[in-house]
């Protein structure tokens, strides 16, 4: 008789084997082939007001908070700090941007968006929208939500692992 409590499941079968791995079939390698076409349908639509992924991904990611660090907001891309000052450069430059020292810390480095990078990251999520939505164009809605949970279930069973392995990927 089976039980119905809510207990940790017991590990899935191995649905890869190192000997017939085969890309075209890999997880991994389909989310990557994904997100790769939603970043150059996204760029493609962004670049007629001169923004690469490198500088809308962030904008958007500026737009939805007050303040943020530099430290944070690359942490948030998942990159490393020298390319984020780097594309945060080019975007203060474009007069998307303002970095400010903190007062408390000079260290830290508050991001604002200025009026204008207030402007143009109000660009992404119509465009983002749209490209997800050219993804998703033949399924259902049920689909859809399935998808989102069995990524989210992925997403919580990375975690597992990485916290069972004692690896820190923050």
């Amino acid at each position: 008789m089976t039980s119905s409590t809510s207990q940790p499941s017991q590990p899935g079968p191995g649905f890869y084997s190192p000997t017939q791995l085969q890309p075209e079939d890999s997880v991994g390698y389909l989310m990557r082939k994904v997100m790769s076409s939603i970043r150059t349908q996204a760029d493609a639509q962004l670049a007629s007001h001169d923004l690469t992924y490198a500088q809308w991904l962030p904008l958007f990611k500026l737009s939805l908070r007050d303040t943020c660090t530099v430290a944070s907001l690359a942490r948030d891309l998942e990159t490393d700090p020298a390319s984020m000052t780097r594309s945060l450069d080019r975007m203060e430059a474009k007069g998307l941007v303002l970095r400010e020292r903190s007062t408390v810390d000079r260290r830290v480095v508050q991001l604002k968006l200025t009026s204008e990078g207030q402007r143009i990251a109000a660009l992404v999520p119509p465009v983002l929208a749209d490209v997800l939505n050219g993804h998703m164009s033949d399924f259902t809605h049920d689909e859809w939500q399935l998808l989102l949970s069995m990524l989210r279930r992925m997403l919580a069973n990375g975690e597992a692992l990485r916290q069972q392995r004692g690896t820190d990927t923050d």
